[in-house]
């Protein structure tokens, strides 16, 4: 004989909060037309009772899986751990699930993912892209008929929440030329991208501002991994006129610089300064601690979940939405006024005395 399933329905939901069936299925699925003190019963007997309403029966009924996904280029850089679980939290509380998933930074492996999510019936995508929104790669979005908010990413078809880069490096790079640095460099991402971009018109106003001109083999935009960044310093720093100090335009890159400047034996900032950008664990813990453009991580993955969750619900305004975060600059022992150029060996060599003739007999 069968095991009679004892698990708490909908229907013995309803008879303990003496409703009728589609005022729990409404309560279920958050339908703002239950009065506030029956949607109280309601929980109340959901509470009592243990219930838990069937997650893909409830998609199918309302066509929706009350899932999210997040796509983002690396998962692993340290910072977009405050993002994600900020994002997690705000999505979860809305009584959705999030799905996370890595890019690698290649295009081919987006379009498979967001294909994937829209087949899967998504809710809804936050994307933090790798690859510009222009041409066919922006209609295949649109076509994917999915809200989406983007991270980082200024495109006016969709709304985005946008960290403010170019006031961040502005301070930074600023506050390098009032110490009497003039050679430096800026080592950033492509320029295709947004946030590339806006790092280097920072960079530009800084020195606008001061009647100065930065010289253009000291900037890089090439791309955001540490491994470029690491051999793009090692280039600069091996040149007969090298940086006098480094701006690592990138989440991720501040690793590489590093690395770059401890191969060349170099003392920061006695030789060389360095400023990095969005704030972690080896820029606090390095010695010296290093100066930050920081951005509050976790208001930016509340901001892009609530976006989202206003695009999903009917409640967000026709014309896509752009919400920005602002930067602050953080002055740290990593950056000092830059060392005064020694002499060449050769005129040394030639300053000392000769030997005396008679001694060397």
């Amino acid at each position: 004989m069968a095991k009679q399933d004892t698990r708490p329905t909908i229907r013995h939901v309803a008879a303990l909060a003496e409703v009728s069936l589609g005022t729990v299925s409404r309560v279920l699925n958050n339908h703002n037309s239950v009065k506030p003190a029956i949607r109280k019963k309601v929980l109340e007997a959901i509470d009592q009772l243990g219930f838990k309403p069937d997650a893909i029966a409830q998609s199918m009924r309302v066509g929706s899986t009350r899932t999210i996904g997040c796509i983002l280029r690396d998962l692993t850089i340290p910072p977009l751990m405050a993002f994600i679980s900020a994002a997690h939290d705000t999505l979860d509380a809305a009584g959705f699930s999030l799905l996370i998933s890595n890019t690698e930074g290649r295009e081919e492996r987006e379009r498979t993912l967001l294909s994937s999510l829209s087949r899967r019936r998504i809710d809804g995508i936050i994307f933090g892209n790798y690859t510009p929104i222009v041409g066919e790669f922006r209609d295949f979005l649109l076509e994917l008929n999915v809200p989406i908010v983007l991270f980082d990413r200024n495109e006016a078809s969709f709304d985005a929440v946008i960290v403010d880069h170019r006031a961040g490096v502005f301070q930074a790079t600023k506050s390098l030329l009032e110490l009497g640095h003039r050679r430096i460099a800026l080592i950033t991402g492509d320029q295709h991208l947004y946030l590339a971009r806006e790092r280097l018109q920072g960079y530009q106003e800084a020195f606008a501002e001061m009647g100065l001109s930065p010289d253009p083999s000291l900037l890089s935009s090439k791309s955001f991994l540490a491994s470029a960044a690491y051999d793009v310093a090692t280039d600069m720093l091996q040149r007969p006129e090298p940086p006098t100090a480094i701006l690592a335009g990138g989440m991720d890159m501040l690793s590489g610089v590093l690395r770059a400047v401890h191969d060349r034996g170099l003392r920061i900032p006695e030789d060389i300064s360095v400023i990095g950008a969005a704030n972690s664990d080896l820029a606090e813990l390095h010695s010296p601690p290093i100066a930050m453009i920081d951005w509050d991580y976790a208001k930016v993955g509340r901001l892009a979940a609530t976006l989202l969750l206003d695009r999903i619900n009917g409640t967000a305004e026709s014309e896509a939405r752009h919400v920005i975060v602002p930067t602050h600059y953080i002055a740290r022992p990593s950056i000092g006024a830059p060392r005064a150029a020694e002499p060449a060996k050769s005129k040394r060599k030639a300053a000392k005395p000769k030997k005396d003739a008679a001694a060397a007999v």
